[in-house]
């Protein structure tokens, strides 16, 4: 029987996570997506954020980190805590703010490829420069499942779009920040 080469491992795990964050997309893509439906997408989202807790952790046990690891993680990011929250976020009151709720979709992953792109030319060790976007995803997941509770109570309201908003506006700018985080 072959061996399945160290590389593998975490770069599946990173693989899950980027196929959870597009579920969360499709999923929030379907036509008169019910509640129940928009919570499993920021659930997705919360567990991609999980996979990508441990890939990284993963490769360095296994002695198996690479440039392309690197690379297919930072991409699998924004799409699971870059584009997917905000697509959740649009269907659960952004989309209330008209063109100033789609500019904050914008906004957002903009701000987390950014982030991304400089996490990846940094040498810094043992922290982080601005908020990682994992964080701010998963911040925005929590968010959304808030919403998503607050739409299945029957109590939207352009309120809690703007709130969200806000929310979104704040970890944009928190995620291409120079303030310094240490890695735990």
């Amino acid at each position: 029987m072959k061996r399945i080469p160290k590389l593998f491992w975490p770069n599946a795990l990173t693989l899950l996570n980027l196929t959870l964050g597009l579920g969360a997309i499709m999923i929030v893509a379907t036509p008169n997506a019910r509640t129940n439906l928009l919570f499993l997408a920021s659930f997705f989202i919360g567990l991609a954020a999980l996979m990508d807790r441990f890939d990284g952790q993963l490769a360095r046990k296994l002695d198996a980190e690479s440039e392309l690891g690197k690379e297919l993680d930072s991409l699998s990011d924004l799409v699971s805590f870059g584009i997917a929250p905000m697509v959740v976020a649009w269907r659960t009151g952004l989309m209330m703010l008209g063109f100033v709720g789609l500019l904050v979709c914008i906004l957002y992953p903009l701000c987390g490829a950014y982030r991304l792109a400089r996490f990846n030319i940094t040498k810094l060790k043992g922290t982080y420069m601005g908020l990682p976007i994992t964080l701010a995803g998963s911040f925005m997941a929590l968010i959304n499942i808030l919403n998503v509770y607050i739409i299945s109570r029957g109590f939207l309201s352009i309120f809690n779009a703007i709130i969200t908003a806000v929310f979104a506006i704040i970890l944009s700018l928190l995620m291409i920040s120079k303030f310094q985080l240490k890695k735990i």
